[in-house]
């Protein structure tokens, strides 16, 4: 037998599923992205909080399994003392958590927002990661629909802010309690039909992916999809079904045509419709459009709900009439929020105004194939999440954008990584003894000083023509060179490496590059800072000049 070792196995670098790394340019994408709605948030009177991303397992919710090892929706672990920990799911439930515990500190209502990453241990799939961003905005202590309506403004301010026009996003609003109420009607209520409620709900929140008939299967028995893998229904029976259904079919009357309203006075019209405005929303055209597109929406809903009324269902109507005359006397008419009984969150501690961001624009998937953006955001009223720790009512209502699927919808907009990121000067090594190396970085140093971005060439100095091979290779504008005969001098030369690629096409031997030391210039060291910002802004106006 041979004694000879075996050759160690040199370790596979490989990402988890359904994570992923992020460059430069996606990070600046998101940071700009942020900013923009930072600021909408700011201006609103939020303040930002932060939680971490691990919470006791128990204090995420009970939307989550109970089970000896609950890893089914989250990535979960034990520490030192066996308590069950995981990585936030939301970014919602943390909240809940932190206002419960500071509850005596915090001034009510609390306006906070927050963005961070969450956690789902769930397959992954083409746009559909394990880890991802949110960006929420939240008030706590607030028991009036009066700050949901306001919540559904802020979305819409926070969609034209990043430059999605009027158009191309609508905020789509309902109330749980409608659903709820039926739910209760076709015999799911109470606590020993949770997890089929939430079945339903999640199943109900798919309509804009799979449609009508994709819904309905997976409220029945369940949905087998392309690829062969079924998944298991909320086992309603066909007259639950058929309940249930005609609540996520779209109202008639809900979109409306400007030659189809007329406005006498504080009266308005309809085709043969003839009525008066209880509180004027705005005595403007588009402002009656707004109403009475809402207007006819809940009528659709009341009149589809006859034969279930109960307790729940009327709350749910009178919260949606009342959310409709705020939204529309601030403004803000159907083109921008509009009342639609097909919302209903997919969470199952959403207890009133339910809301969701949608682009309405065509993209192209990954098909070829041209389809509409969908939600990039939504959320609701959540008035037990935070009463589950304090024993007492504590209101809240709160949104979450999805910070990644948002920011592909602004690239496909051409809104979003248009900001210029200009590369760093590079200060090129010509000698490796401690003492210049010290005149290098103090050039590096006034040039940074004076915000100008840039480098001292840090890899093998001794091959020249590398470090110009790294900077053509890293896009950088200009390269600082200076060797012995420069520094006796007192002088530096300054490469424009932007019109020296441009240049280089036109010359055609190395002895003619060489005699025509393309777009370089000498200068003193002490004009170094202005000329280097002078051939920067040169450059700059080439840019704007050539588009």
């Amino acid at each position: 037998m041979s004694d000879k070792k075996k050759k160690p196995q040199k370790l596979k670098a490989r990402l988890p599923r359904g994570f992923g790394d992020r460059s430069a340019a996606d990070i600046r994408a998101t940071e700009e992205m942020v900013a923009k709605i930072k600021a909408v948030y700011e201006n609103y009177g939020f303040d930002p909080v932060e939680t971490p991303m691990f919470e006791y397992t128990d204090a995420l919710g009970k939307f989550l399994p109970d089970s000896d090892r609950p890893n089914e929706g989250v990535f979960s672990l034990q520490d030192d003392d066996d308590q069950w920990m995981s990585l936030r799911y939301d970014l919602t439930a943390p909240l809940a958590r932190h206002v419960a515990e500071n509850f005596n500190d915090i001034q009510l209502p609390y306006r906070t927002y927050r963005a961070g990453y969450v956690f789902r241990n769930e397959k992954p799939g083409p746009g559909r990661f394990r880890q991802f961003m949110q960006f929420d905005a939240d008030v706590v202590g607030a028991p009036g629909v009066q700050t949901d309506a306001e919540m559904c403004m802020m979305m819409a301010d926070t969609m034209e802010t990043l430059g999605i026009a009027r158009g191309d996003y609508v905020i789509r609003v309902n109330n749980r309690k409608v659903l709820d109420g039926v739910l209760e009607a076709i015999g799911l209520g109470g606590e020993e039909n949770a997890a089929q409620r939430l079945t339903v709900l999640r199943a109900i929140d798919k309509l804009d992916k799979f449609g009508v008939e994709g819904v309905k299967l997976l409220l029945g028995e369940g949905r087998k999809d392309e690829s062969g893998d079924f998944t298991k229904g909320a086992g309603l029976d066909a007259d639950q079904i058929s309940t249930v259904l005609p609540l996520l079919e779209p109202m008639a009357g809900a979109v409306f045509f400007r030659d189809e309203v007329g406005v006498d006075g504080d009266e308005f019209w309809f085709g043969e419709m003839r009525a008066t405005f209880d509180e004027p929303p705005k005595q403007q055209r588009t402002g009656v459009e707004g109403w009475l597109s809402n207007y006819k929406t809940i009528e659709g809903l009341r009149d589809r709900c006859r034969n279930l009324r109960n307790e729940k269902i009327d709350q749910a109507l009178a919260e949606l009439d009342h959310i409709e005359k705020i939204i529309t006397s601030a403004g803000y008419g159907t083109k921008r929020i509009r009342i639609d009984p097909s919302v209903v969150r997919g969470l199952e501690y959403y207890t009133g105004p339910v809301y969701e961001a949608e682009l309405t624009f065509d993209v192209t998937n990954e098909k070829g194939e041209k389809v509409v953006f969908g939600s990039v955001g939504g959320g609701g009223r959540y008035d037990g999440l935070v009463s589950r720790f304090m024993g007492q009512p504590v209101p809240a209502t709160g949104f979450s954008i999805g910070v990644s699927r948002l920011m592909t919808a602004l690239k496909n907009l051409g809104k979003l990584g248009a900001t210029e990121i200009i590369e760093p000067v590079l200060v090129t090594v010509m000698d490796g003894d401690a003492e210049a190396m010290g005149r290098y970085q103090k050039m590096t140093q006034e040039l940074r000083r004076e915000g100008i971005r840039a480098e001292m060439y840090q890899g093998n100095w001794k091959k020249f023509g590398n470090q110009l091979k790294y900077a053509d290779r890293r896009g950088c504008p200009i390269a600082i060179i200076q060797g012995g005969d420069e520094r006796a001098e007192g002088v530096v030369q300054i490469k424009d490496l932007i019109e020296g690629k441009r240049l280089s096409g036109e010359i055609e031997d190395n002895a003619e590059w060489r005699e025509a030391r393309v777009a370089q210039k000498t200068v003193p060291e002490g004009d170094l800072v202005a000329e280097v910002r002078a051939m920067l802004a040169a450059q700059a106006e080439d840019r704007k000049r050539t588009g």
